[in-house]
């Protein structure tokens, strides 16, 4: 069984629930490394002073905050413990909100809670209530020292706990520009929709891979061998144009019909448009994002 990240409790009203938190992502593509050129051994990288370009040791390194441009005050390892919080091993459950209420923008790193040895059957009591109640658990914990807002989901057999972005960490758009939905035509529109539907399938996250990590691996298989590997060639670009919208969704429709693509009218592709019985489209597209992942 791999090794818990972190060891502790749920705990929520007056109930404790005795957890392990394990990561649920992994990192698939090549690490690399810097080496020279001459000879290919890995180069080292040195804390450098800039003012006088010497060498600092691990020792003489202070943390600074740069609070004007070139000017820094330093923050001691003792100014870090007065504004720690207790290190609690606890999430602790605030708040559960109706899923789809939450924005996707708040959702970042998923881990997977488990079940620590005596909690199974509480544990299957609250994955199954948070199921039932379609709501979403808002928590607080503490991770590496430092404190996060994380939502706790029932996904399949698991209580899922994903790290979210506090309020003040979204952009706001309000310095962006997007077009209205005034200037859209029902005509364009119900196109827009076909081409939409006639793409429609089942979700299967095993059907998108990762075509640049497949390559590097292939050169890098290929040299080990001392070969040379031979990759499909990537396709052009396409130049920006001014198009007319409705020949190129037609286009586009003719293309998607001649793939053998299901796009049997309009009239039988806006079942395509309702959500399944218990979940909203917003939810079911981030628990499915999350799940690619």
């Amino acid at each position: 069984m791999a090794r818990a990240l972190w060891k502790g409790s749920i705990s929520f009203g007056l109930v404790n629930i005795p957890i392990e938190l394990h990561t649920a992502v992994r990192d698939h593509r090549p690490k690399f490394r810097m080496l020279h050129a001459k000879d290919k051994s890995p180069v080292k990288f040195q804390r450098v002073c800039q003012r006088d370009g010497t060498p600092v040791a691990w020792e003489d390194l202070v943390r600074g905050f740069e609070y004007a441009k070139g000017r820094y005050v330093v923050i001691t390892k003792e100014d870090f413990q007065a504004a720690a919080l207790e290190k609690t091993r606890t999430v602790d459950i605030i708040d559960f909100v109706n899923a789809d209420e939450i924005d996707d923008r708040f959702f970042e790193t998923p881990y997977y809670l488990t079940p620590a040895k005596g909690g199974e059957r509480a544990y299957a009591l609250l994955r199954e209530a948070i199921r039932e109640s379609g709501r979403v658990g808002i928590a607080k914990f503490i991770l590496r020292d430092a404190q996060h807002l994380a939502a706790v989901e029932a996904i399949d057999q698991a209580l899922v706990l994903t790290v979210m972005r506090f309020a003040d960490e979204l952009v706001e758009t309000t310095g962006l520009d997007f077009p209205s939905d005034e200037g859209v035509r029902k005509a364009e529109l119900d196109m827009a929709k076909a081409l939409v539907n006639s793409l429609a399938a089942e979700w299967d996250p095993a059907k998108y891979t990762d075509q640049y990590r497949e390559n590097l691996l292939r050169i890098i298989q290929s040299k080990v061998k001392g070969k040379k590997v031979e990759l499909e060639p990537a396709e052009e670009p396409r130049q920006a144009e001014v198009i007319d919208l409705m020949e190129r969704l037609r286009r586009s429709l003719g293309q998607s019909a001649g793939a053998g693509g299901r796009h049997g009218g309009m009239e039988r592709d806006r079942a395509a448009d309702k959500p399944k019985r218990g979940t909203t489209k917003k939810h079911a597209a981030r628990k499915r994002a999350r799940h690619a992942a």
